[in-house]
């Protein structure tokens, strides 16, 4: 299974940037898919994950409110919408995917058994 991640550029601050994850086949139903980031010079964050339906959703506390993610299986494709951006949401933004069916281990990024590249989000002030 590959991950595909796109939709990151260039906003102004407040503004916002929907990133979508694309599968390269259908995975199995029991998966997770979480978004990390990395910004400069500092260490990988987890973002948030979604369970394979897209009924449950989990996010990093501080993004709460501001980040929502949705999923269509009949895509293939997860998609996480980010709202009244700030200049330190600036970062390199991947995808990931986990089979499991529970939330345990999730902000680890070694549980995850794939990865995409990576799409770059930069907020300007």
């Amino acid at each position: 299974v590959q991950l595909q991640a796109s939709g990151g550029g260039l906003v102004q601050a407040g503004g916002s940037l929907t990133l979508s994850c694309a599968a390269s086949e259908r995975t199995v139903t029991n998966n997770i898919v979480a978004w990390f980031r990395r910004a400069p010079g500092k260490e990988r964050e987890f973002v948030g994950a979604v369970n394979w339906n897209g009924k449950t959703a989990l996010y990093e506390d501080s993004l709460k409110g501001r980040f929502i993610l949705s999923r269509d299986n009949a895509k293939n494709t997860v998609s996480l919408q980010m709202n009244s951006l700030k200049p330190e949401d600036t970062a390199v933004y991947y995808c990931a995917a986990m089979i499991a069916t529970d939330y345990s281990g999730i902000r680890n990024p070694d549980r995850y058994d794939y990865w995409g590249q990576g799409t770059k989000v930069t907020v300007s002030s």
